[in-house]
């Protein structure tokens, strides 16, 4: 099941973000990681996650270099800057009450997942 696209725009920033803040990454790794990672929930093509990227670094929030190996192809890799870890903790602590506020109206899943009232055994 896919995230419609309106709550996409809120959670791929910080999923991003969150992504760079344990490794650099080229953008396909990325793509992979959070199609991975979310169980497919995240997951965004390249046509989607580039213009993100540059976004994100327009703002300052990530950093990119061009890396060639010595066998393979050209890759751009992306950073986390030191503002892009502000902008994360503010993000963070955001979802966070967004999640809280959720749960406490049953719209949010106990500690299983499962949606409160939706019959789904806990």
């Amino acid at each position: 099941m896919r995230v419609e696209r309106e709550l996409m725009r809120g959670a791929g920033p910080v999923a991003v973000l969150k992504l760079l803040e344990q490794a650099e990454m080229y953008g396909y790794e990325l793509v992979q990681a959070l199609a991975e990672r979310s169980g497919g929930i995240l997951a965004m093509g390249q046509s989607t996650l580039y213009p993100l990227l540059y976004n994100l670094e327009a703002k300052g929030f990530v950093a990119s270099r061009w890396v060639t190996p010595a066998t393979g192809r050209r890759r751009k890799y992306y950073t986390l800057t030191d503002r892009g870890r502000r902008r994360l903790a503010e993000d963070t602590e955001q979802w966070c009450r967004l999640t809280s506020a959720m749960t406490a109206l049953g719209i949010v899943g106990d500690a299983t997942g499962a949606p409160r009232g939706t019959g789904v055994p806990a």
